[in-house]
């Protein structure tokens, strides 16, 4: 028989989940940083150290955000005092396609696996903002049910490819500044009133897929993309994620209620630290379904 002696579900907080469901999950949230205006911030999921509304308007008056990875000594700070108590932990990385904090992880539980008896272990989500979130609200749920920590690794990297990832943005320029389109198609687009809709594919990487012309159409696109690859919604939770944008992510909401007959939505704005990169006004929608696509 598998053991079912207790241990911790840790993410960090790209997960842009809600307080009231990390305390619900009874899981631990790693804060990541962000600077801005020359002061480094901590991403805490309670906002204490800065809103996400005046982040973004911040972003909006023109100042520019730059994000840190997890590093290894923080990672050995918060698991060590658990792995010391006598619990094993369990930690589900940011997308390894969109960071180095994974990789950080590893390193701390190789070394910290050597020292104690009890183990961490390490899962790298492949995903981000509430898509990453909602892979860890499964998770702890599969916990709540008694599921060991080993077979609940492999249910994470059984099914992590199976949460789907949609987003679109508002505003061209973050995605030029982090690479991610040209200048000249971030001008370009802007003029045209283009509004990319992108997804996290398997390896964990933001690609572009599609141009789609107004902003309504492209909050309309994503609801499409779910039509398309959703699996029994009615057993489902859906988590939609924004950029201080909280009108059309309620209008997604609708659009999802009108279609299908979800259990709940749940909706919260996108940290800092992906906003970052995402900028304000960007929508997202996260749900299983039959693959990433």
């Amino acid at each position: 028989m598998s053991s079912t002696k207790p241990y911790k579900i840790f993410t960090d907080s790209t997960c842009d989940l809600p307080p009231k469901l990390v305390e619900e999950l009874d899981i631990e949230v790693i804060p990541m940083n962000f600077s801005i205006g020359g002061k480094t911030y901590n991403n805490y999921p309670d906002e204490r150290e800065m809103s996400s509304h005046e982040f973004y308007e911040r972003l909006r008056a023109g100042e520019d955000s730059t994000t840190n990875q997890l590093a290894p000594i923080t990672f050995a700070e918060c698991f060590e005092p658990i792995l010391k108590n006598g619990e094993d932990v369990l930690y589900i990385a940011f997308s390894s396609g969109l960071s180095g904090t994974y990789s950080n992880a590893v390193l701390t539980a190789n070394e910290l696996n050597e020292k104690y008896e009890h183990k961490l272990h390490v899962v790298d989500s492949l995903g981000a903002s509430m898509g990453q979130g909602l892979l860890v609200y499964h998770a702890a749920k599969k916990r709540d049910e008694g599921l060991s920590i080993d077979k609940l690794c492999r249910w994470v990297e059984t099914n992590r490819n199976r949460l789907a990832h949609w987003f679109t943005v508002d505003d061209l320029n973050h995605l030029k500044r982090g690479g991610r389109v040209s200048g000249t198609a971030a001008l370009v687009g802007t003029m045209l009133g283009i509004k990319p809709v992108l997804h996290v594919d398997n390896e964990g990487h933001l690609i572009p897929m599609e141009k789609i012309r107004g902003r309504r159409q492209s909050l309309d696109t994503l609801v499409k993309h779910m039509e398309l690859a959703v699996e029994h919604p009615e057993e489902q939770i859906i988590f939609i994620s924004h950029g201080d944008s909280l009108e059309d992510a309620q209008y997604v909401a609708e659009q999802v209620k009108r279609k299908f007959p979800v259990k709940g939505i749940e909706i919260n704005p996108i940290g800092p630290v992906i906003g970052a990169h995402s900028g304000p006004g960007t929508v997202a929608l996260f749900y299983l379904g039959k693959s990433k696509d």
